[in-house]
């Protein structure tokens, strides 16, 4: 054994032991803690009897109407998170959802014995506190205690009495003690339901109108995808959840709706990383006698107004980048963006041959065989490879090849394009727009060219919906559509590195597994 071998192992001893000893430590205090319910369960204090506390105040409102506070009577409420009481008095400060606010203890006021109840309080407990509501010499607004209850009684430490969280996954494994230890990451999800209730706002004031579709359907359409499969007992029948809610909300234009939106969970099942989860929240919204166009001005719009709402300003900073959201985007259509980034030109390419000497040339990846690839297969897997990443300010790439947007309308003046947009931030797709197909023939045959995809082995190519075709047989009048990845831009507009930032329990595999 090498010398460096054996100071590993010396190290590793060294970690084991300190290892257990936190452990020993960790179940002393369980016990400690346990044993404090079971003495106060005993004299009739079971905290866990207790059903309603009346607060009359949270600690935002006492620091905000101060003057018209101070030495009046209050009751609030929290979590207890630090506990500074020595002798005959103390400080503490107790967390409730708006921030946190200080307590002061005196035996003059609330008697020896309450003062020893009181010093058996562990950090993490819940207790309700009635007293008068003073400044210290420090300015710090503090409640003078003269009564408390415990309401909750905490038996495990927070991570923090043992360095912290360790396990990078355990923030998002255990959110609920993520949240109570890191104020920015409350201050990241109280930012999320401020985003989406600015995007109904938006919406709403445009006389759009909300609506909900199918979660479980029988087939799974609207989006190139891999579905989650599971049986209906009742029907005997296989039924997929929703990979978008594109179909049904169109087939709400058939029916008259000119304007619909939905805000809600769609479920893929493909892999995780910082850009995707499993489930993941979007909207889509449509609008009759609108086009791309009409979309382009909406999305930004919108997006300019929740940074508005929300942050007070359309620049934000991402990952040390600064984002100008301020309408207008950059506006660029994906042949001219490939030009720009891989120096080849597909305006000046005639044939599916021609594209796929290119792609070999490029050593191009392709989701299906080379020689199965048109030439809009190609111009589409190349802006992927050199384009995408180069879009850091918002931007929306423009006419999508016909062969990768099976339910576009054609270009105007060019049917090898169709009137799609894609919007990128920093290298990233958060959101997808059409000029909507409604001719039903078109859509049949483009349905059909799908299923061939399915046959040469893409698994993500759109299933047939004769429903979905029945009912652009009945009329719908020319539509414009809209997608966004909500997660995805909330990550932008909260600086988070990761998707599994912005989502309260994102997918995790057990543990045990």
């Amino acid at each position: 054994m090498s010398k460096e071998e054996k100071q590993l192992t010396k190290e590793e001893i060294k970690r084991m032991k300190m290892e257990a000893k936190e452990a020993e430590a960790l179940n002393d205090l369980l016990k400690e803690r346990r044993d404090k319910l079971a003495n106060l369960q005993a004299e009739g204090k079971d905290p866990f009897d207790v059903y309603k506390v009346e607060r009359t105040h949270t600690s935002k409102q006492i620091k905000d109407n101060y003057e018209e506070l101070e030495d009046k009577e209050v009751t609030v409420a929290g979590r207890l998170m630090s506990k500074r009481v020595h002798g005959k008095a103390g400080f503490s400060d107790i967390h409730d959802r708006y921030g946190k606010i200080q307590l002061y203890i005196k035996i003059n006021d609330v008697g020896e014995e309450k003062l020893k109840e009181y010093k058996t309080f562990d950090i993490g407990d819940f207790v309700a506190i009635t007293g008068s509501v003073f400044k210290t010499k420090t300015g710090e607004v503090t409640i003078h205690i003269k009564d408390f209850k415990l309401l909750t009684k905490s038996l495990k430490p927070l991570p923090e009495k043992f360095h912290g969280l360790k396990d990078p996954d355990l923030r998002y494994r255990q959110r609920y003690v993520d949240l109570i230890i890191n104020p920015e990451v409350r201050e990241t999800f109280m930012n999320r339901t401020a985003i989406i209730k600015a995007i109904r706002e938006f919406l709403d004031n445009k006389d759009f109108i909300e609506v909900e579709t199918p979660i479980l359907s029988p087939i799974a359409g609207g989006a190139a995808a891999k579905p989650f499969i599971t049986h209906h007992n009742a029907l005997d029948i296989d039924m997929y959840l929703r990979i978008a809610t594109e179909l049904y909300l169109k087939r709400l234009i058939v029916g008259g709706f000119e304007k619909v939106y939905e805000i809600g969970k769609n479920f893929r099942n493909e892999g995780i990383d910082i850009r995707h989860n499993p489930e993941f929240t979007a909207i889509e919204l449509y609008e009759a006698y609108a086009d791309y166009n009409d979309m382009m001005e909406i999305t930004e719009n919108m997006v300019a107004y929740v940074c508005e709402k929300v942050l007070g300003t359309t620049k934000v900073v991402y990952q040390g980048e600064e984002i100008d959201f301020t309408p207008p985007w950059r506006r660029i259509t994906m042949v001219d963006i490939v030009k720009e980034c891989a120096g080849v030109d597909f305006n000046k390419i005639e044939t599916d041959e021609e594209a796929r000497e290119i792609a070999k040339d490029k050593n191009l990846e392709l989701k299906k065989k080379l020689e199965d690839c048109t030439k809009g297969d190609i111009l589409n897997a190349m802006f992927e490879e050199f384009g995408e990443e180069t879009l850091i300010q918002p931007t929306f790439i423009y006419d999508y090849p016909v062969e990768v947007s099976p339910l576009t309308k054609k270009k105007r003046g060019n049917e090898e394009f169709t009137e799609r947009f894609e919007g990128f931030v920093f290298g990233r797709e958060i959101c997808n727009a059409y000029s909507e197909l409604n001719d039903p023939i078109v859509q049949k045959e483009r349905f059909i060219q799908q299923l061939r995809e399915r046959e040469l082995g893409d698994d993500e190519a759109y299933m047939m919906d004769d429903d979905f075709i029945n009912a652009l047989e009945i009329g719908m009048p020319p539509t414009g559509g809209l997608g966004i990845g909500i997660d995805r831009l909330i990550m932008f507009l909260t600086d988070s590195a990761s998707i599994r930032d912005v989502i309260l329990f994102p997918t995790m595999k057990p543990i045990n597994q």
